[in-house]
C-alpha cells in the first residue's frame, strides 16, 4: 500500500520574495510585513555576496530568478556555484560553468543508466567509454532510452548551441558575456526543472496530490527514477505525517506507525486517501 514520497530537494526562492510588488490597496500590516521581509532579505544577500557593488549583485540575483526546485542529484552543488559566479559579476566563469555542468549531468545520466539498457542497440555505442563530449550524441541516446522528457531535451539542445558559441573563440563574447551567461544558466535551469523537479506534473509522479510528490508504482522500476528519485524518497503510507527538524538545513522525520492493510492499491486510490487525510 505504500509509495515513495520525495523528501530530498533543493530550492532558492528568495528572488520571488524580492520581486513581490507591494500594492497600495493591501492592508497596512501586510505591506509592512512584505517591506520588512524584503529589507531583511536584501541585508542577507549583501552579507552573503559582499557589500562592494551590492546594487549590481542584487540586480544579478534578481535576473537569475529562483533556482529550480530540484531533487538532490549531480547538479545542485555546482549549480549554486554557477549562480554565485553570475551574481558576483564573474560572467564568463558562470557561462562556462553552466556549459560544463550541463555536460557533466549528461554524462552522469548516461554512465549511471547504461547498464540498465544492455538489451538496446544503443548500448554497444556507449559501453566502452568513461566520458562523452558529443552532446547531441548523448541526448539522442537518452531520448532513445526514454530517459529525457521532451522539455529537457529541448533545453539541452539549446544549451548545446550556447556551449558551442561560448567555448569556441568568438571576439564578440567580450561584450555580451553577461547576456550569454544568463541565457545559459536559465536554459540549464529549465532542463533541471523539467528532468529533476521535486514537484509538478511528470510521467513518474502520481497525479492528484497537490504540493506533495509520490512516485507511481510502475515508475519504481524505471532506471532513471531508481537512480535519481528513490534515493531522495521515503517509503510511506497514505496516512503518514512529517516533522521538520532544522539544524542549519531542514531534515524531515517521518511518522508512519499506522497498521495498513496488507494488500496493494492503485495510484489513484492512494492519491484519494492522501487527499482525504489532508
Amino acid at each position: 500500500m505504500k509509495r515513495y514520497r520525495v523528501l530530498g530537494s533543493d530550492i532558492d526562492s528568495r528572488a520571488s520574495v524580492l520581486s513581490i510588488v507591494i500594492q497600495d490597496e493591501w492592508d497596512s500590516q501586510v505591506q509592512e510585513m512584505h517591506h520588512r521581509n524584503q529589507q531583511l532579505l536584501r541585508q542577507e544577500l549583501i552579507r552573503e555576496f559582499g557589500e562592494e557593488d551590492a546594487p549590481t549583485k542584487l540586480d544579478n540575483f534578481m535576473a537569475l530568478g529562483n533556482a529550480p526546485f530540484s531533487v538532490l542529484a549531480f547538479h545542485n552543488k555546482f549549480l549554486r556555484q554557477v549562480r554565485t559566479a553570475f551574481v558576483m559579476g564573474s560572467y564568463y566563469p558562470a557561462l562556462t560553468g553552466a556549459c560544463a555542468l550541463g555536460e557533466r549531468v549528461l554524462n552522469h545520466l548516461l554512465l549511471g543508466l547504461r547498464e540498465s539498457y544492455k538489451h538496446t542497440p544503443q548500448y554497444k555505442r556507449v559501453f566502452r567509454k568513461d566520458s562523452f563530449d558529443d552532446w547531441l550524441f548523448i541526448i539522442d541516446i537518452l531520448e532513445a532510452w526514454g530517459v529525457l522528457i521532451p522539455e529537457a531535451s529541448n533545453a539541452y539542445r539549446k544549451l548545446a548551441k550556447l556551449r558551442n558559441q561560448s567555448i569556441h573563440f568568438k571576439p564578440d563574447l567580450d561584450h555580451n558575456d553577461r547576456e550569454l551567461a544568463l541565457d545559459a544558466i536559465k536554459t540549464l535551469s529549465r532542463e533541471i526543472d523539467a528532468q529533476f523537479t521535486a514537484f509538478g506534473v511528470r510521467p513518474w509522479f502520481i497525479p492528484g496530490t497537490p504540493g506533495v510528490s509520490f512516485i507511481k508504482k510502475e515508475a519504481e522500476r524505471d532506471p532513471f527514477v531508481k537512480l535519481v528519485y528513490l534515493p531522495n524518497c521515503a517509503l510511506v503510507g497514505p496516512l503518514h505525517t512529517l516533522e521538520a527538524r532544522i539544524d542549519g538545513v531542514t531534515h524531515w522525520m517521518v511518522h508512519d506507525d499506522h497498521a495498513y492493510e496488507a494488500h496493494e492499491i492503485t495510484d489513484d486510490e492512494f492519491a484519494q486517501i492522501v487527499r482525504n487525510h489532508r
